[in-house]
């Protein structure tokens, strides 16, 4: 096992240099984005045929009984949260854990040195909030020292990232997601049962006046609600470099799911394609989440997440740590395993390794369809961290 500790960066060049699989589609039915290089291409020079010949396969560890390969790592930094989004938390809030329950910034650091060692490239913070959390600067400079780790990318409903985003980029954040479920401020106050539009409105900015592209918002579609803007934030693509990716909603405890509230992605392409029926279907990577297109000539682009209707299971590369150090290997399912736990009671990195690679095997081929998830216990999304 302690072989495999120090394969990891070939295996990661090599998949790197190699790019996607020729010929697969994405979930759009899309070419998926054409490899950077051919096997002939690196055989040809010498460090393309050394990465050949010496690069381990992806972790047995993070791979799964049907053939997935995790890559890709959500931490969550915090319960807390500034605002109570409906489809988040319930009104009334939530238990949160004692702070002494969570995971330390040292804890997070040792395990995503571990997640990355064993192959993950890209770490995404989460909350509850990211950005309430003090020491979240620090966190991502010690993350962005990790060796083989490509992308640290933080997802935030916005209050505080204008102020904060320009030391984050500095200190190695180089993919950012926000949350904004209206363009509406009055309406925003209802959703989110909070004040904050503006804040908001002013950190999307601050994010592409520091050059991120595309930068990324969500926007969870709820009907009754803002099923009636989709055209509004297709728009709003036009001028700005935004993916602004349209979120179906989800079933989580303490949200009042009901069916009837979903939007699904055809309904919303349709709607969209009635005022632009020019719109392009964009390539997009093998694991994405995304089904993307683009109005032509517009400067940004727009993407379906579609849990509910088009599951996405088949690709799916993620994995979950909570704020309170539990591993969830399904945003939907309710089997946990607390890695804090075992952290503290001395687990060697090799029995964490372990631990991880057996809740990766148990991890199911796909959820349990939308009318089944609004039936489960499951936590509510604040205390999952998206």
């Amino acid at each position: 096992m302690a072989a495999a500790w120090g394969r990891r960066g070939g295996s990661a060049l090599l998949r790197g240099a190699l790019g996607a699989a020729p010929g697969r589609a994405c979930s759009t039915g899309a070419p998926v984005r054409a490899p950077t290089a051919t096997a002939q291409e690196l055989e040809s020079s010498g460090r393309g045929r050394f990465l050949l010949e010496h690069a381990a396969p992806f972790s047995a560890f993070l791979t799964d009984s049907f053939g997935r390969q995790h890559n890709y790592l959500r931490i969550s930094l915090t319960e807390k949260c500034n605002l109570r989004c409906q489809y988040c938390m319930p009104e009334e809030g939530v238990q949160l854990t004692p702070k002494s329950d969570l995971l330390t910034a040292q804890e997070i650091i040792t395990l995503a040195r571990l997640f990355v060692k064993e192959g993950v490239e890209k770490i995404r913070l989460t909350g509850g909030e990211p950005l309430i959390r003090p020491d979240v600067v620090d966190i991502v400079g010690q993350l962005n020292k990790l060796e083989g780790l490509k992308t640290i990318a933080i997802t935030t409903n916005g209050i505080n990232l204008a102020r904060l985003l320009p030391r984050l980029k500095e200190a190695g954040v180089n993919a950012v997601n926000i949350s904004l479920d209206t363009l509406v401020p009055a309406k925003y106050e209802f959703i989110v049962r909070r004040k904050g539009f503006h804040k908001v409105m002013e950190g999307i900015h601050k994010a592409t006046e520091l050059g991120y592209r595309p930068v990324k918002v969500n926007c969870v579609v709820m009907r009754g609600f803002n099923e009636d803007e989709l055209l509004g934030f297709v728009e709003f693509t036009k001028d700005l470099p935004l993916d602004v990716r349209f979120i179906e909603y989800m079933p989580f405890d303490g949200n009042k799911w009901n069916f009837k509230k979903m939007v699904s992605y055809k309904e919303m392409l349709d709607t969209i394609k009635q005022r632009w029926p020019e719109l392009e279907k964009l390539p997009c990577e093998a694991s994405s989440t995304a089904k993307s297109y683009k109005v032509p000539h517009f400067q940004g682009q727009i993407s379906f997440i579609t849990s509910m209707s088009e599951h996405f299971c088949g690709s799916c590369n993620r994995l979950r740590i909570t704020a309170d150090g539990n591993l969830k290997v399904c945003l939907f399912g309710s089997s946990e395993v607390s890695l804090r736990d075992h952290l503290r009671s001395g687990a060697s990195q090799e029995e964490l390794v372990e631990i991880i690679g057996a809740a990766v095997s148990r991890k199911k081929k796909q959820h349990a369809g939308m009318f089944n998830i609004s039936q489960m216990k499951n936590r509510p999304m604040i205390l999952i961290g998206g």
